[in-house]
């Protein structure tokens, strides 16, 4: 795969928190990204639906350092190219990436694991034997509130539901202090029950400035979130915008939806 062309002029500024524009990726001739543009406002949630093979984790291995554009601008946070970062570097700018299934540290606490996340020197080594301050322990605690496992803080991750899994691991997220989320199928495998908390988690965590993008199959739950959809088809966008006008495109009900 080709990389993006260096150039010495610097990018342009733009208000968008993420900003991609004209972004194409393809492999072995086939074309996983086609001319996709996308933006994202600073403490907007936003939903991405599709078909498999629609771009989504493409565009998700993109924003992230995994996979880099045959051509197109990725912008993030007024102008940074992160086509010319590795994926340490994107994620220490503010960008996290949560994966369908929950990867957590099993055999420590629920506390633990946030504490391990704290932004910072958090090497196992060091933490777990150092005294938590005051500030982390008030981070740790708030963290909690959100992700609504305080009452959990003490349980060995091991022993949570699935659901509370998905929870914690968005709180270590949480605990990078993050500017942009991207959350691929948060609420696979859940229940009913956890699936509307978890709806209810993004929305808190957007309404604290959080940027969010939620990749998500289950249109009950897209429809729970109550915030602009973006459906890709073949790499690009097909249609966009509330969740009433994208369900009934035509286009998206022959290639998606299927009804």
């Amino acid at each position: 795969m080709n990389s993006v062309v260096d150039s010495d002029t610097p990018p342009p500024l733009t208000p968008s928190l993420l900003y991609l524009d004209g972004v194409s990726v393809s492999f072995d001739g086939f074309r996983a990204l086609n001319e996709l543009s996308l933006q994202i406002a600073p403490g907007e949630m936003r939903a991405i639906i599709g078909p498999n093979g629609a771009g989504k984790t493409t565009m998700m291995d993109v924003i992230t350092g995994k996979t880099r554009p045959d051509t197109g601008e990725v912008l993030f946070d007024r102008g940074i190219d992160l086509t010319r970062l590795d994926e340490a570097a994107i994620a220490n700018l503010g960008i996290g990436r949560k994966f369908q299934k929950p990867t957590v540290f099993e055999s420590h606490t629920v506390e633990d694991n946030i504490l391990l996340s704290l932004k910072g020197d958090r090497r196992a080594r060091t933490v777990l034997l150092a005294r938590t301050n005051a500030d982390e322990a008030q981070r740790i605690d708030e963290i909690l509130t959100t992700v609504g496992l305080a009452a959990q803080r003490t349980r060995l991750a091991g022993l949570l539901s699935h659901g509370q899994k998905q929870w914690l691991e968005i709180g270590m997220l949480l605990a990078q202090d993050p500017k942009l989320l991207l959350v691929d199928e948060p609420v696979a495998g859940m229940t009913d029950a956890e699936t509307e908390a978890t709806a209810e988690l993004l929305k808190r965590i957007s309404a604290a400035d959080h940027s969010v993008v939620v990749v998500e199959h289950d249109m009950a739950f897209v429809r729970a979130l109550g915030v602009k959809v973006t459906c890709l088809h073949e790499g690009s966008v097909l249609a966009e915008g509330a969740i009433d006008v994208v369900s009934e495109n035509p286009r998206v009900v022959e290639v998606y939806l299927g009804r």
